[in-house]
């Protein structure tokens, strides 16, 4: 099973928001233990409770990516090869769903009581966001070359 399979997994069973999700898919592999990933992540999910918030799948990559780059000790080095990264991340993520927000991706503004529970009657957490989380994971797995 990739860590795009884990990560969308855990999506449909529900234990997990999609910061979590991506993260946690990566805890082996970053040496990171599952328990502090999931506190780590665990206010990113749902655009962070902001109304246009960055997409909890595009928040975990980040968290990947901040953990998976190796430091140069440089902090300007280190602060350039950080944005090349996220750069890329969000260029493939944006080519694949239009956008990095979770408003625009889910439809819902999932910061207003209504709209997220019109996106839970919806069944957008059971239907879009797990394909975003996988796609995530995807980008990642490609961009660190790991499986």
């Amino acid at each position: 099973m990739t860590r795009a399979d884990k990560a969308h997994a855990a999506m449909i069973a529900h234990t997990m928001n999609c910061a979590q999700s991506v993260l946690t898919a990566f805890c082996e592999k970053l040496g990171l233990k599952k328990d502090l990933a999931m506190k780590v992540a665990r206010a990113f999910g749902g655009g962070m409770g902001l109304s246009k918030g960055t997409c909890g799948a595009v928040t975990g990559a980040y968290m990947v990516l901040g953990l998976a780059l190796k430091s140069s000790g440089v902090y300007m080095k280190d602060r350039e090869e950080m944005a090349k990264a996220m750069g890329e991340f969000n260029r493939r993520f944006i080519a694949l769903h239009g956008a990095l927000n979770c408003t625009e991706l889910s439809g819902y503004d999932l910061s207003v009581p209504e709209e997220a529970a019109k996106a839970h009657e919806k069944g957008v957490f059971t239907n879009t966001c797990p394909g975003l989380v996988r796609d995530a994971a995807k980008i990642l797995e490609d961009l660190l070359k790991t499986k």
